[in-house]
């Protein structure tokens, strides 16, 4: 018998020794037979249930790869082509095939960008109304982003803007110009394309117009049209039936320059939309004053409007990422730190109300509001009337917020939620200097934001902005890569800033505070205390930290559960298993790959497994020294009835 086996048995025998003094030897052996086949049974359903986990890892890698081998032959292959430019870039893959163009500026990338994510979300809100009703703080605004008054030099590509989405939205796209010239000259570069269109002016015979409603009627998706021509309600009505999906209008400064005089059918096209019910709208301008821009966004959009200019690079503008696992609580700290007027922009209408609370809380609700769609008319124009004149505001928004609030002394833009893409990002942050003096755009970025942008094509214009986050180089030069835009020295930004210190390291998604705070503890604490042990002392310390910039308790448990699902989405946080009684335990480093058991059983250092097992051993004792007495109390029992009872005669 191995030496280590008669050891075990020694030390079970002292242990049975002491429990059962009153117990014979060949009890005593049968009691040390019974532990061992129970430690026996155990191993062996241990070593079970590992084979068991391991074997339906197996079929589940066998399955999928069996799944990818039934594929069709054109379609083998097709996920995993990040390299291929017309699954990472349609919009460019259809500039090339339908108009021949092999490249695309900054500005055209925005504005069409603009158009296609708002005919998405204005889809999604269509097929989902119902749903819509009953969860309008969950909706994102992104629709908004459907009405924008575009400011390109002339020649810069206006033309691009629409014409190509034109081609990729499911309905026709209904284009305004002032001139008949104008008109004539699209007409012939769209037949050269081999795009259909429809024309639309005065003078039009009733064949003329058949003919170019059975055009539309066989899938024309361009109608060109001046605003006279739409004055009787025939037409409009006609045309309302072919579900347009976008209107462009060319040259819009002509609605404030000739509205008012010699083309008052300018003044109309807002009633026009209004009547055919078209969610994006679009107007192109190469120069306007700010009182012509005032005046068309107001004819045409009733004030509420995106700007966009054709400068992509702000030079002015400072970027900067804050890793943070726990984002609202990240947002109020630099609510007190940074230079004030700011923005803090929400993914939806819940987001911006609930984080606008919590600041109201900490700073005073004089000093806090929230901005977004779904405010009325009303609400909307008490908030810009606040917001405007104040230096030192905070204000909640969503993407809606646009031309409507034009405060040019914004100081700083807070991105609690990334936006989707870099054009939308580029935009948002670019409401802050506009009175050319710095402003800092800050980005919070935390691991849940990585792994759901880790779902998108490497390539992919949802991609860029994981790629901005967790940059090694220039962020700046991020954004405008992402645009097409030329390199450029950077101005500003907080890698390009801490590379000038010789101790600069790369930075990482797991250099979050916060983060850092809870599972250096828990590595620490290895396999002591549960998730709700972990959360209790954890949160006694973040409010501690931040006790000391807001005078209260800001943190509560949900923050750390948030924190810690993260970090056991990561892998760097786990539940240790039934050995340690569901104690959480914690890899060396936070941003360690996982190289544990499947079933978390791991050697842990004896120190970590004394409290629990004490404890168990304490319970253990008592239950074996519970059962002898009983046992002595029943013999004590029987044998005091056997000396009572009377003799038999």
């Amino acid at each position: 018998m191995p030496e280590k086996q008669k050891n075990r048995e020694s030390g079970f025998f002292v242990f049975l020794t002491i429990f059962f003094k009153n117990e014979s030897q060949i009890e005593k052996k049968l009691y040390l037979i019974y532990v061992k086949n129970i430690f026996k049974i155990a191993r062996r359903f241990w070593n079970a249930l590992s084979f068991a986990l391991l074997f339906r890892q197996t079929c589940a890698r066998t399955k999928s790869a069996a799944a990818c081998d039934e594929l069709p032959p054109e379609l083998r292959g097709k996920i995993f082509e990040a390299d291929s430019s017309e699954a990472d870039d349609p919009v460019l893959a259809v500039a090339k095939s339908v108009f021949g163009v092999t490249h695309l500026y900054p500005w055209q990338r925005l504005v069409i960008g603009n158009i296609l994510d708002a005919a998405a979300d204005s889809l999604c809100q269509e097929q989902n109304s119902a749903q819509a009703q009953n969860c309008v703080g969950d909706m994102t605004d992104a629709f908004c982003l459907g009405r924008q008054i575009v400011l390109l030099p002339t020649g810069a590509g206006k033309s691009m803007c629409f014409l190509l989405p034109a081609v990729m939205l499911p309905g026709p796209t209904l284009i305004f110009y002032p001139l008949l010239a104008l008109m004539a000259d699209q007409k012939r570069r769209l037949e050269q394309n081999g795009i259909e269109c429809a024309v639309f002016k005065g003078g039009q015979s009733a064949e003329e117009r058949q003919e170019n409603f059975k055009r539309l009627a066989a899938g024309a998706k361009i109608i060109l049209a001046n605003p006279e021509v739409l004055q009787g309600g025939g037409l409009l009505a006609r045309l309302k039936q072919f579900n347009i999906s976008h209107i462009a209008i060319d040259e819009a400064h002509c609605v404030a320059e000739w509205g008012d005089t010699f083309r008052p059918a300018y003044l109309t096209l807002g009633k026009i939309i209004e009547d055919l019910g078209v969610p994006l709208v679009t107007a192109f301008t190469a120069t306007a004053s700010p009182t012509v821009l005032n005046r068309v966004s107001q004819v045409l959009f009733g004030g509420n409007v995106h700007v966009v200019r054709g400068e992509s690079d702000r030079p002015n503008i400072h970027y900067s990422v804050k890793m943070a696992w726990a984002k609202k609580k990240a947002a109020l700290r630099l609510a007190a730190t940074e230079q004030k007027p700011m923005i803090i922009f929400c993914g939806t209408r819940a987001k911006s109300e609930d984080m606008a609370r919590e600041l109201g809380e900490n700073f005073g609700f004089d000093k806090v509001r929230f901005y977004h769609a779904g405010l009325s008319r009303q609400e909307k124009d008490a908030v810009e009337k606040w917001f405007f004149p104040k230096d030192d505001a905070i204000l909640c928004c969503t993407c809606a917020f646009g031309m409507g609030v034009d405060k040019a002394d914004i100081r700083t833009v807070v991105h609690l939620e990334p936006s989707p893409t870099a054009e939308s990002y580029i935009q948002e942050a670019g409401r802050g200097g506009r009175d050319k003096k710095l402003s800092k755009a800050i980005l919070l970025w935390s691991r849940a934001d990585s792994f759901n942008f880790e779902k998108f094509a490497p390539k992919s214009r949802e991609r860029v902005l994981k790629n901005f986050a967790e940059a090694k180089s220039c962020r700046r030069q991020v954004l405008l890569d992402a645009l097409g835009g030329e390199r450029t020295i950077c101005s500003g930004c907080d890698i390009c800033d801490a590379k000038k210190s010789s101790a600069w390291k790369a930075p990482s998604v797991f250099d979050a505070d916060d983060a850092r705070l809870v599972h250096k503890f828990i590595w620490k604490n290895q396999n002591y205390y549960s998730k709700n042990k972990v959360v209790q002392f954890t949160l006694q310390k973040l409010n501690a930290v931040d006790r000391k910039i807001f005078g209260l308790n800001v943190w509560d448990s949900s923050d750390i559960k948030g924190i810690l699902e993260q970090l056991e989405q990561s892998g760097s946080v786990y539940n240790a298993g039934f050995l340690w009684n569901g104690a959480l335990a914690a890899e060396k480093e936070i941003s360690s790959p996982p190289r544990r058991h499947p079933l978390c059983l791991r050697l842990r250092p004896l120190s970590s497994l004394l409290p629990f097992w004490l404890e168990r051993g304490r319970a253990l004792c008592g239950a074996l020294a519970s059962a002898a007495f009983l046992r002595i109390a029943r013999q004590k029992r029987q044998n005091s009835s056997k000396e009572l009872s009377p003799p038999r005669l």
